[in-house]
């Protein structure tokens, strides 16, 4: 941490709040933990055994290499991939126990059948969200009807809940799974899962499935009535102060200082995650707001501070997930992209 900046990340919170998660969703037999984007930007594999140790006893990545990084560490738990796989990579999925994901006929049938063998499958069903996943009756019965004939493993089928804020959508999604399965007997399927983190607190578990995701709500942010602790936050420290007077501060000339004002500057910057568009929200020093002023730059920003302001103070960027949420309405985004953004040259510092 030569320039002290650094995101903290909480191990113990993790597993705290995944051991609630859990505990609040035992109908469950499955409780896969979403471990994407390493760890929706918590980075390290002592994450992921947090997240094991709190009760997860299933994995889920987006892409191979992810797996592939998490196998290194965890040799026995199995880990699905949600993304599309090389026809060319399956071989690596079987050497490494990886499961993978089949959501289309077109990309069953770039397969030779046989390099599906001693490969778990999972098939991915396309309820609205149109993005992967078999999305009718009649590809559904076709994809089923080869992998058996071939006997092919078929470990589990699940879906993605896109918008769990609307009840109508969300029942919509679920009338549609059932159509598209309604020809196979999803008993013969040992596990039936369906996601996100929103859908699986806030509504029902069904009778057929038996599997949930947990992804951000493993890190406290979700909606939820549990009291789901923060995981994450972000620091840097002040390494210039300077004297303006009638003066413009940054890049283009954005900011004007009128009369005389003290600009700090923090070694932070666009390169790091924090985007342009992070000026006018605030950053904590001292306990106290202070808001980043001008054009962030590509290694470094500006914060509009006061005279108790001292070169070597700490600055708080990122302080608990209640920060997080606003910093998310300030970039009118959500609060998995504000965490996902901070980037990997951000040491990670992990405390329990």
């Amino acid at each position: 941490m030569y320039r002290k900046t650094y995101a903290e990340i909480n191990l113990n919170n993790i597993k705290d709040n995944v051991q609630m998660l859990i505990n609040n969703l035992q109908d469950y037999d499955y409780h896969i933990g979403v471990v994407k984007a390493d760890c929706y930007g918590h980075n390290s594999n002592e994450v992921v055994g947090k997240i094991i140790e709190g009760g997860c006893n299933y994995l889920a990545v987006a892409t191979l290499e992810e797996a592939l990084e998490i196998r290194k560490a965890y040799r026995e738990i199995p880990i699905l991939c949600l993304g599309v796989i090389d026809t060319l990579d399956l071989n690596v999925c079987r050497e490494n126990n990886i499961t993978i994901s089949i959501s289309s006929l077109s990309y069953l049938n770039l397969i030779h059948i046989e390099d599906l063998n001693n490969i778990k499958v999972h098939l991915k069903i396309n309820t609205g969200m149109n993005r992967l996943g078999i999305s009718s009756n009649d590809e559904l019965n076709k994809v089923y009807q080869l992998l058996k004939v071939n006997n092919i493993f078929i470990e589990g089928i699940y879906t993605h809940i896109y918008n769990d804020s609307s009840l109508m959508d969300t029942e919509k999604q679920i009338k549609k799974f059932e159509l598209i399965t309604s020809n196979i007997n999803l008993e013969d399927i040992p596990i039936v899962h369906f996601g996100a983190s929103g859908y699986t607190l806030n509504y029902e578990k069904l009778e057929y499935v038996n599997g949930c995701r947990l992804g951000i709500a493993m890190y406290g942010l979700v909606k939820t009535k549990l009291d789901l602790k923060s995981t994450f936050s972000l620091y840097s420290t002040v390494i210039q102060i300077n004297d303006v007077t009638d003066e413009t501060v940054g890049y283009n000339g954005q900011y004007r200082v009128f009369g005389n004002g003290k600009i700090a500057v923090i070694p932070i910057g666009y390169a790091d995650g924090i985007i342009r568009k992070n000026t006018g929200r605030y950053v904590y020093i001292n306990d106290k707001k202070y808001p980043i002023v001008g054009n962030i730059c590509m290694d470094m920003l500006f914060i509009k501070v006061d005279d108790t302001i001292r070169i070597g103070d700490k600055v708080t960027l990122i302080k608990d997930n209640k920060h997080i949420n606003e910093i998310a309405k300030h970039l009118d985004t959500i609060n998995y992209e504000v965490i996902c953004s901070v980037g990997k040259r951000i040491p990670r510092v992990y405390v329990k």
